[in-house]
């Protein structure tokens, strides 16, 4: 995407909303990655992460994109947190058009899936379709 002059970064690793309801631990954590771009599926990826309390203490912050884009206005227009589930919506018009979906299962405190599905227009044109697939493990305390 950043050839359209876009750039979107997910926090797409880990953390809870409310410490007292203990969504997400903190500590070092594994976060596999499947991504399909235009139908075409990449090599899945494994990263390490470490998340201190503070960022499990932000489930909005830690687990929504930040959104930039030339000549683009963005806007959230569906945010739900719900149980153990997250879900938001971001739309971006300008330049370049987008819908990002996000939907988030924190199913116990040391392991979450995610499924982001980004779509990007161009002119009217289908440019970009992107779904990732996300599995996020706990597997331990942060290394320093």
């Amino acid at each position: 995407m950043n050839r359209f002059g876009v750039t979107l970064f997910w926090f797409s690793v880990l953390t809870g909303s409310a410490a007292a309801e203990n969504f997400i631990e903190p500590g070092q954590w594994k976060v596999t990655s499947g991504i399909t771009v235009n139908g075409n599926t990449l090599q899945p990826q494994t990263k390490a992460r470490c998340l201190t309390p503070e960022q499990t203490d932000d489930l909005v912050k830690t687990f929504s994109p930040v959104m930039g884009s030339v000549n683009s206005t963005c806007e959230r227009t569906e945010y739900e947190a719900a149980g153990r589930k997250l879900k938001w919506h971001l739309q971006c018009k300008g330049v370049l058009d987008m819908d990002v979906l996000g939907n988030f299962d924190f199913d116990t405190p040391s392991h979450y899936t995610a499924i982001i599905l980004t779509k990007g227009w161009m002119s009217g044109s289908l440019t970009s379709d992107v779904k990732a697939e996300l599995e996020g493990e706990r597997v331990g305390e942060c290394q320093q």
